[in-house]
């Protein structure tokens, strides 16, 4: 038997992904699709690429039925000032926005610049990131959303700080320009967004708090650069190691701590033009490439990271964490390999 799953806030980019990857899932049926905007209209009209996968129509919101999971993909803040009415409507929930990453209400406002509406929750979400938190996944009820830039951070780093060697990491990702969402904008316009380099974020990102949360408390400084990408997110953390590593112990450290991981990949080679992580080939992919330079005159140890920002960034963790909430194989309708050339 099917479950029965809906998503609430499906007209974006995320929204077509996760549609795009349950309605390939074998264990699932998808029930409704929300948008207010679109509402009546066919899914296809909006996600082209999902022509003839379904003949789905987008819902208000308000008539939303009850189902067994709820993914919530709506705009920031909107899930928790009506987390209420969407858990009396699903014993089991995944929100894709920022709403419940945090478990500190104090360090909510600090990043968000508003208290939290309903701070009484977020006790209750574990924080979606398979590969960090899988056993608390599978027990879970109520679940979050991982932000981009973070999950390439923290795959990127987490070997080091779970082993106490960072000790200060200077961090800095490019994204695409879907990090930003499918609404319009005078940074979106084409004439301004193409061949820009643009710095948007070189201190104060919200994500930062995530990643602080989720690393521990070491010196961490990081900045978002926008490119001429659609998709993906590439991180280069320089890390200074509280002790010096040759490169063949933190390969080591890398291999033991991912080996049984199916999404994180160890990118290290010696020719090509693909030596190292590159967001490019990963389009439409749950993986994250992880890859790594010692600098041998110092400790300083430089970490890049790749991911699709709209799948292992947002829809593919979020399919990723179902699977183990609902006791499935974790890598259930998430195996595609990406594209190369593009």
């Amino acid at each position: 038997m099917s479950v029965r799953v809906s998503i609430v806030g499906g007209s974006g980019y995320v929204g077509g992904e996760l549609l795009r990857l349950l309605l390939g899932h074998p264990h699932v049926a998808v029930q409704q699709i929300t948008s207010q905007q679109h509402a009546g209209r066919f899914v296809h009209g909006v996600h082209p690429n999902l022509r003839s996968a379904t003949r789905l129509k987008f819902s208000p919101i308000e008539a939303l039925e009850p189902c067994d999971l709820l993914f919530l993909a709506l705009p920031h803040g909107r899930a928790a000032a009506q987390i209420e009415q969407f858990a009396a409507l699903a014993s089991r929930i995944i929100d894709l926005s920022a709403d419940f990453r945090l478990n500190d209400p104090v360090a909510y406002e600090a990043r968000y610049g508003r208290s939290h509406p309903a701070p009484e929750w977020l006790s209750k979400f574990v924080y979606g990131l398979p590969e960090l938190h899988r056993d608390s996944l599978r027990e879970a009820n109520y679940v979050s959303g991982v932000g981009c830039n973070a999950t390439a951070v923290n795959l990127a780093l987490a070997p080091l700080a779970r082993a106490g060697l960072i000790q200060q990491a200077v961090i800095e990702v490019k994204v695409g320009s879907s990090e930003g969402g499918n609404s319009f904008s005078a940074a979106s316009h084409h004439p301004e967004r193409s061949g820009a380099l643009r710095s948007f974020a070189p201190t104060g990102h919200r994500h930062q708090a995530e990643m602080i949360q989720t690393l521990g408390d070491f010196e961490l400084h990081f900045s978002a650069t926008a490119v001429e990408l659609v998709r993906g997110v590439l991180c280069t953390a320089h890390v200074f190691l509280s002790q010096n590593l040759d490169e063949k112990e933190v390969w080591q450290l890398y291999r033991t701590t991912y080996k049984n991981e199916p999404f994180v990949r160890i990118v290290k080679e010696r020719k090509g033009i693909y030596r190292y992580p590159e967001p490019k080939i990963l389009a439409g992919s749950n993986f994250c490439d992880v890859g790594f330079a010692k600098d041998e005159r110092s400790r300083r140890l430089v970490v890049l990271s790749a991911i699709d920002n709209l799948m292992k960034g947002a829809a593919g963790t979020a399919v990723q964490a179902m699977n183990l909430m609902l006791g499935y194989p974790e890598t259930t309708a998430l195996t595609f390999p990406g594209l190369h050339p593009i």
